[in-house]
C-alpha cells in the first residue's frame, strides 16, 4: 500500500458518511477540489469507482459499499486516536524516560523527585544514570542531562540552575595530621581521592594566576563515583576534589573543610537536551518548567 492511500481512504470514508465533497471538506477543514483529488487517486490505485457524482449528490457503488464496509472501522480507530492525542496533548501524562549522570541523583532527582510526581500524578519516571554521553534518540530517551552546553548541533540545550563550583575537601582529622595545602601545587605532597569515569583518572583543574592548570593525582583511591569521593574524604582518607553541592550537608557540619578556595573553578550549570524545539511533549516541557521554578531549593 503506497503511503498517500491513508488520506484517500480517509477522504473517501468522510465523503460517503457526508454525502457531499462540500460538507466533508468542511469538516476536515481542506478545499473540496483536494478532497476530490485524494478520492479519485484512491480509486486510480484500487482499479475501481468507489463513488458515483453528479452535480447535486454524491453514493456509493456497489465496490465503494463494500470497500466502506471494510475500511470504516480502522478510520474510525484512526480518527478515535487522534482525538485522544489532542485531548492528551496539553497535559502531562505518560512516561518520561531520561538519562542522567550519576551527580545529577543528590543534586537535582532526590530533592525533586516527590514533589515532582506529587504534582504531576499522571507522569510516570524512567531514569537511567550513566555518565556516559548518550544518542537519546537512537536509545529512546525523551532528554538527556549533561553538565555544560556542548551539545550536538541538532539538539536544543534547556539550563537548569547556575555554574557548579568546584572545591578541594578534607577532614579536619587529615588537615591537622597533613597540614592544609597553599596552592595546587602543595597537592603532590597530600593523599588523594580521585574520580574516573574510565580507567583515567580525571585531572583537577585549578586557576591560577588567571590560567587553567590541570593536575592529575597520585591517587591513593579512585572510585567512579563522586559521592564515594567525598564519604571517603570525610573519613580522613584524603582530599577530594568535587562539585560543592554535593558536600554541602558535610562542610555544613563541619565533617569536611574547603581548602585552596581561591584557586577552584566552577563549571557549566546542567543543561537538559533533548531533539526539537518544535512539539516539546507536555511531560517534558512540565519537568523543565517544575526544575527551573524549584532551583532555588537545589544545590545547584
Amino acid at each position: 500500500m503506497r503511503l498517500d492511500q491513508f488520506s484517500g481512504i480517509v477522504a473517501f470514508v468522510k465523503v460517503a458518511e457526508a454525502k457531499s465533497f462540500t460538507r466533508a471538506a468542511a469538516e476536515l477543514g481542506v478545499a473540496p477540489a483536494s478532497l476530490s483529488e485524494a478520492v479519485k487517486g484512491l480509486e486510480e490505485r484500487l482499479g475501481v469507482r468507489l463513488l458515483n457524482r453528479t452535480t447535486r449528490s454524491v453514493g456509493l457503488t456497489e465496490a465503494g459499499a463494500q470497500y466502506l464496509d471494510h475500511v470504516r472501522p480502522a478510520a474510525e480507530d484512526i480518527r478515535a486516536a487522534g482525538a485522544a492525542l489532542r485531548e492528551a496533548r496539553d497535559r502531562p501524562a505518560g512516561t518520561l524516560r531520561l538519562s542522567l549522570p550519576w551527580i545529577a541523583a543528590p543534586l537535582l532527582i532526590e530533592p525533586l523527585i516527590r514533589p515532582f510526581m506529587d504534582a504531576y500524578p499522571e507522569v510516570r519516571l524512567s531514569l537511567i544514570f550513566d555518565d556516559s554521553f548518550v544518542d537519546i534518540a537512537a536509545e529512546g530517551f525523551d532528554a538527556g542531562l549533561r553538565i555544560g552546553e556542548l551539545l550536538d548541533k541538532d539538539m536544543i540545550g534547556a539550563r537548569l540552575g547556575g555554574p557548579l563550583q568546584m572545591v578541594v575537601v578534607g577532614s579536619p582529622d587529615y588537615l591537622a595530621r597533613n597540614g592544609t595545602p597553599k596552592r595546587p601545587a602543595d597537592l603532590a605532597a597530600h593523599r588523594c581521592i580521585a574520580f574516573a569515569l574510565t580507567r583515567a583518572i580525571s585531572p583537577w583543574e585549578f586557576i591560577v594566576e588567571g590560567r587553567e592548570v590541570a593536575f592529575t593525582p597520585d591517587a591513593c583511591l579512585v572510585a567512579n563515583t563522586l559521592l564515594l569521593c567525598i564519604t571517603a574524604a570525610e573519613q580522613g582518607l584524603g582530599l577530594a576534589f568535587a562539585v560543592e553541592g554535593l558536600a554541602a550537608p558535610l562542610l555544613a557540619s563541619g565533617a569536611l573543610v574547603k581548602v585552596l578556595e581561591p584557586f577552584c573553578p566552577a563549571y557549566e550549570p546542567l543543561h537538559l537536551y533533548y531533539p526539537s524545539r518544535r512539539l516539546v511533549p507536555p511531560k517534558l516541557r512540565a519537568f523543565i518548567d517544575f526544575v527551573r521554578a524549584n532551583a532555588h531549593k537545589l544545590r545547584i
